[in-house]
Order: C-alpha cells, then sequence, then structure tokens
C-alpha cells in the first residue's frame, strides 16, 4: 500500500512540474493580485439603492489594491431623482471600481440609458455607490 501511495506520488509530482515555463506569463503573475472572468458586483449604495455591475473581465494590482480593473462593462444603477426612482442601464468599454471610496469610473464609450428616457454617451463618467 506505501509503494503505491508513493509511486502515485511521483507521478502527480512529475505532472505537475511538466508546465512549460514559456506558456507562462510572468509580467502577468508580478503584476496582478488576482484575475477573474465573468465577474457581478452587487450590493447598495450608501442611500440604500440597488447596484449590479457586470465585466467580462476584472483584475487586483499589487500596486492598487483597492482599484479593480474591468473590461466591458455593464449593469444597473438605482438612485432617486426628484423624488422618482430611476434605474439607469449603463455600459462602457472599461472601468474602475474603487472599493475604499465606493465609485466605480466608466471608461471609453459609455453609454446611459435611464428608465426615465434620459440617455447619454461620454468618454468617461464617474458614479458614486
Amino acid at each position: 500500500m506505501m509503494l503505491a501511495a508513493l509511486a502515485a506520488g511521483a507521478l502527480f509530482t512529475k505532472q505537475i512540474m511538466w508546465t512549460p515555463i514559456p506558456t507562462i506569463n510572468m509580467q502577468d503573475v508580478v503584476t496582478n493580485q488576482f484575475k477573474m472572468t465573468n465577474a457581478t458586483f452587487s450590493g447598495i449604495d450608501k442611500d440604500g439603492n440597488p447596484f449590479k455591475i457586470k465585466a467580462d473581465a476584472g483584475r487586483q494590482e499589487y500596486q492598487k489594491p483597492d482599484i479593480i480593473f474591468l473590461t466591458k462593462v455593464s449593469g444597473k444603477i438605482t438612485h432617486v431623482r426628484e423624488n422618482q426612482k430611476v434605474t439607469d442601464n449603463v455600459k462602457s468599454q472599461k472601468g474602475e471600481f474603487d472599493r475604499i471610496n465606493k465609485t466605480i469610473t466608466l471608461i471609453g464609450d459609455v453609454h446611459v440609458d435611464s428608465s426615465n428616457g434620459d440617455k447619454m454617451i461620454t468618454d468617461e463618467l464617474v458614479v458614486q455607490l
């Protein structure tokens, strides 16, 4: 029984060690603390209104641990304007979610379609969550 465990352990170790070094992007390993795909962030803003932000990909860098960098961002942000609850559907090429300041900066081809009929297109938009 012990011999089988030793043989299996040797095979398992060889399999892990056999990862080709050229396939590892060392710059990515050094720069990014973590990466995620199909990321969703949801919660309640400071006024008690819900928000939900989705991104195709997200990453956090060691040098900026409070910022989550996002690509292909979309989502819904609800707020009250003139005593009326309004839901904004947002999308952009990139975004930066600041976990400490509770803001999301939408960057690049930003589109906002509001439930009250308002529409906006801009290069950059900062949303206080």
